[in-house]
């Protein structure tokens, strides 16, 4: 296994009581254990933001692709396993969101839903459908069977080459 001692017979050390007030005193102030780090790494973008600067342009189709893949996504959800569709528009499209409170505005405060990451959406959504974000939102983004295709294209390149 890697990272651990093959030596056989080495054990785990542990310090008496005494050891251990005598180590917390020779510490140096301020660089304790869970502090936070001089500097931080940035928090990704939200979905929500990630639609917004998409929409108006800010954000390259790769770029909303890589933030939308590991964000989370609130579909609504009937009585059986798997995704909702909607019929009546031109193409079948899955209604989804960037946050729970734009899945309640639309299907209701008691609507039962699921949470998925972007990129099991691309691997679970049935050929053929596409789906739409934020659908009552200020920036609903519509991908059609196609744009679906070519998400799942691009992921497919990242992944293997």
């Amino acid at each position: 296994m890697y990272g651990y001692e093959q030596t056989p017979g080495a054990q785990q050390q542990y310090a008496s009581p005494h050891q251990q007030q005598h180590q917390q005193h020779q510490q140096p102030m301020g660089g304790g254990y869970g502090e936070q780090p001089l500097y931080p790494e940035p928090s990704p973008p939200s979905l929500t933001d990630a639609v917004k600067a998409f929409t108006t342009g800010a954000l390259s189709a790769e770029d909303f692709q890589q933030i939308f893949s590991t964000s989370k996504v609130y579909c609504p959800r009937g009585d059986g396993p798997g995704f909702l569709a909607l019929h009546n528009t031109q193409q079948p499209v899955i209604p989804m969101f960037t946050t729970l409170k734009e899945l309640r505005r639309y299907a209701g405060k008691d609507s039962k839903y699921f949470v998925i990451t972007g990129s099991e959406v691309i691997d679970l959504l049935p050929t053929g459908y596409g789906f739409v974000l934020d659908m009552d939102g200020e920036h609903r983004m519509v991908f059609d069977a196609k744009a679906v295709e070519q998400m799942v294209d691009y992921a497919m390149r990242r992944m293997y080459g």
